[in-house]
Formats: structure tokens, sequence, C-alpha cells
């Protein structure tokens, strides 16, 4: 994936899935036409060899007729099969019964004129007398095989020349191939980048003014509306904390200390109560006091920011919300939509969203894990549809 990363390009795993496909079927059908060609090439240069060795084998075959002329005529003064330390030989009737052979080569193909087998090149000839009663006069010369090694040296050189241009070709088609994703990937992270900077002032104004609100002082009416204010500041600067992570992670230094997990963890709960009350959802608590984790403290707020914002944002009305800190172990469980097998799968992916009618970008628990990854920290995800997601961070 170097092309990737020299794009400057992260792919989500269905796209990389897309693209590995893509790199495979590619491959295949590269290695298909080289080895369809190289099989050409080869099938050419072994005709050419045979038909060479044919020319040579058809002097013999004339020299070994001549004897066996000269012994069927003179049979009774000679006696002798003709031999020669240049071939074996071998003569057969009409019914391609074996008469005398010097073979080493038990089988033969009448039906081929010339061919090799066991490292041998035979040569099959119909005399035009019947010689001894020989109808077929078979040759068979060895076969040093100095053309096969040549030709396969030839073949992967080819082979190596072929491929690599292939691979060349590959990498550039590639590059088209991607160049529509890049920019549909780039043209979101500038909207990304240009929303994160807008969002940062009003954001923080209205915070400050709703905080400064004593609620309690107004009337009922008025408290609600206030409070609809608090849940929208609230849910836009997650979004804007969100996304300032995801523009400057790698400009990020992190500040990592031994910080109280279980205080954090309770004024998290304590600042997403607003955003539940709004959809009448219950959160219960189990946290066990004294619990340490060395780590960055915005970041691992910010974890538990996104696995509480996804629990209320895909739970249902008047749903129950359980969060349970215990030692090395912290458990969100909702009572909301759950997932399929295969969209947990997908979980962690950047811009993945299951449900198009809940806000957000897709990019909160693509967060989370690039968290978890950078503190060792292991999520286990148990969920089943319609009736709710129980995710589990351990380290």
């Amino acid at each position: 994936m170097l092309v990737l990363k020299s794009l400057d390009i992260d792919l989500t795993q269905s796209e990389k899935k897309t693209l590995l496909g893509f790199l495979t079927l590619y491959s295949f059908f590269t290695i298909v036409i080289l080895l369809f060609i190289s099989f050409l090439y080869y099938s050419f240069q072994k005709d050419l060899m045979l038909q060479q060795k044919r020319a040579l084998m058809q002097d013999y075959s004339s020299e070994l007729i001549f004897r066996l002329k000269d012994l069927h005529i003179n049979f009774d003064k000679y006696k002798f099969y003709p031999r020669d330390e240049n071939f074996n030989s071998a003569i057969y009737d009409s019914d391609k019964k074996l008469i005398f052979s010097t073979l080493e080569s038990k089988k033969v193909d009448f039906n081929s004129e010339v061919y090799t087998t066991d490292s041998k090149i035979h040569f099959v000839e119909q005399p035009e007398s019947y010689y001894l009663g020989a109808k077929y006069v078979v040759l068979e010369i060895d076969d040093n095989l100095i053309w096969f090694e040549k030709l396969k040296k030839e073949i992967a050189l080819f082979i190596l020349i072929a491929f690599t241009f292939m691979v060349f070709f590959g990498y550039f088609l590639l590059k088209l191939f991607l160049k529509p994703m890049r920019d549909a990937l780039h043209l979101l992270d500038r909207f990304i980048k240009d929303t994160t900077h807008e969002l940062n002032t009003p954001v923080s104004a209205v915070i400050t003014n709703v905080e400064m609100i004593d609620i309690d002082s107004l009337d009922e009416k008025l408290a609600k509306k206030i409070k609809r204010i608090d849940t929208g500041a609230k849910t836009i600067s997650n979004i804007y904390e969100d996304l300032t992570y995801l523009t400057l992670n790698n400009k990020i230094i992190s500040q990592d200390e031994n910080i109280e997990l279980s205080k954090i963890v309770k004024q998290r709960v304590d600042y997403f109560k607003t955003l539940a009350d709004v959809k009448k959802i219950e959160i219960k608590t189990s946290i066990k006091e004294d619990i340490f984790i060395f780590c960055d403290n915005k970041k691992i707020s910010k974890l538990i920011d996104n696995l509480l914002s996804n629990a209320i944002k895909y739970n249902k009305v008047k749903g129950i919300i359980k969060v349970s800190l215990q030692e090395g172990s912290l458990i969100i469980e909702d009572s909301g939509k759950g997932m399929s097998k295969n969209q947990v799968e997908q979980l962690f992916e950047r811009y993945t969203r299951f449900d198009k009618s809940v806000g957000g970008f897709g990019i909160g628990l693509n967060i989370v894990s690039m968290i978890a990854k950078e503190y060792n920290l292991h999520i286990n995800v148990q969920s089943k549809e319609k009736v709710g997601t129980k995710m589990e961070v351990t380290w």
C-alpha cells in the first residue's frame, strides 16, 4: 500500500478490500497472460527444435532403411539386425506389433511423426517396401535438453521484464483508480477543517453563557428552553472536539500522567446527563473508587465522551445506559438499536454511519479506536439488533 501512503489517503476497511480485490484480479490476469504467452513461445521453440531434429533423423532413417533392405535381401548371409551408435531403432508390422527393438522407451506414438518423451526424441516413418515385414520404422535419439535450459532462461527473463512493466503500469492505473476517492476524501477533510475553525468561537460563547444561568431560579417553561440550548451546545461542542482531534491528531502532544479514571468517568457522565434527559434515558452507574490509569487526560475523556455520546444517540426513548468501572475494565452498555455482525466489523471505520437519520460525521468511534491503539487499550464489542450494544474497554 505504498501508493496509498504517497497519496496521503486514509482508506477505510471496505475501500481497502475493494483495492485488494482489484490488485488481486489485476495480478491474476497478468500472470495468466504471461504464462499463456510463455506457453505459446515454448510450444513454438519446441516445434522448431523438433523440425531441426526431424531433418537429422530423416537422414538416420534413410540409412537404417537401406541397411534393412540389405539385410532383407541377404538375410541368410547376415542374420544380424543393424545397429548405430547415433540412435536406437525398432521395426513394427502392419498391426503395430513389435518385430525387433533396441529402443529404451516401451511405448510408441504411431500417430506422430516426431515427438519427445522421457528425455528422448522419436521419429516414426513408413518405408515404401515392407523390408523384413516392417511397415513402421521408429528411431530414438537422446534429447540433451540444452534447448530446454536455454528456453527456460529466456522465458524467465521475459516474465521478469514483462511483470516489472505490468507492475509499473498497474501502479499508474491504481493512481488513476484512486483519484476520485482521494479527491472525495480530501474534500471532506477540507470541509471538516473549515467547519472546525468556524465552530470554535460561537460554541465557546454559548456554553459559557448557559453555564452562567441559574436554571433553578427560572420558571419551568423557560428552564426547558435553556436545557434544550444546553443540550444543543454540548452536542455541537462534542462534534467540535471530535473534529479538532481528527484534524490535529498528528500535532497533539500527549501529556501522559497517572490520572484518577473514577473521577473522570463521573464527570463525563454528569456532562452527558443533559443529553440523556432529552430522550428520557436513565444512566445507571457502578463506578469503583480509586481506579487509576496512565494516559492523557483529554484523550481518555474524549474516548469516554464518544462512547457515551453513541450510547445516547443510538438508544431508544426511555432507554437505559449502564456505566461500569472496575479495575482494568470500563463498560458502557445501552438498550438501543444494536448492530449486525457485519456492522460491528465496520464499526471503527472513519465516516461510517449505519443510521443516516442520526446526526454526526461517523468519526467518533474512529477516534476511540485511534486512542485505544495509542494506549494499547482493547475494545470488545457485543451487539444484538433491537436489544442493544455493550462496549468494553480493557487495559
